[in-house]
């Protein structure tokens, strides 16, 4: 009768012990999401700000190879592609898309696209962060991808989508804080020919991809 009192109490006390543990682990990964949900908001909200910023400037669209530095290269300000929007907002948030594809791709390339009209055979710093089927790639292996639906509300800011314009022709912008007018869909920064723009245009393709980036380590 003791020994089996005794046993009682020692797995009570395990379960005491095993219950106590638990909370501490759970009050302590609580403690660690909470702070890197903030820092995600606080990212998104400087994408954002950083997106709207770039409507205010007069950029040409030029598709052109260009050589540049690395990292943190670009071609010239007052021109450029729609992934150089978001490639400009990302680094003014404090992310180098350039850097962080390049890295990607070393030591990744078979997993990103090598279509014969690019003719690549390995990295090029110069331009693989500019071309919309690599940054799919990308967002999708570091970052969220996310569900593509017809709810304006599932596209909140921060956001990033792309499209197929028809014919194969790939597009890319950021979903910004500014809703439309009609139909509640939040508005998107991007340059399809005449700068960077803040239009209504989440459904006027069909969307490819939703994807969400905060930079590494968040």
């Amino acid at each position: 009768m003791g020994n089996s009192s005794g046993r009682t109490v020692s797995r009570a006390v395990f379960a005491l012990l095993a219950a106590a543990l638990l909370s501490i682990a759970a009050s302590s990964l609580a403690q660690t999401q909470t702070p890197n949900l903030t820092a995600r908001q606080e990212f998104l909200k400087k994408l954002v700000a950083a997106a709207e910023e770039r409507t205010h400037h007069t950029v040409r669209y030029d598709p052109a190879y260009i050589r540049i530095p690395y990292p943190g290269g670009d071609v010239p300000e007052d021109t450029g592609v729609c992934t150089d929007e978001v490639i400009r907002s990302y680094r003014a948030a404090g992310i180098d898309l350039q850097k962080e594809v390049h890295e990607d791709m070393e030591k990744n390339f078979s997993a990103y696209p090598r279509q014969r009209k690019w003719l690549g055979r390995r990295p090029d710093t110069n331009i693989d962060h500019r071309r919309v089927p690599n940054l799919m790639v990308f967002f999708s292996r570091k970052g969220e991808s996310l569900q593509v639906t017809e709810d304006p509300a599932d596209y909140p800011p921060g956001d990033i989508v792309t499209w197929d314009l028809g014919g194969d022709v790939p597009h890319i912008g950021i979903v910004v804080d500014e809703k439309s007018s009609e139909g509640g869909r939040h508005l998107i920064v991007h340059n399809i020919g005449q700068g960077p723009k803040r239009e209504d245009v989440l459904f006027a393709w069909k969307i490819t991809g939703h994807y969400r980036y905060y930079g590494p380590g968040l």
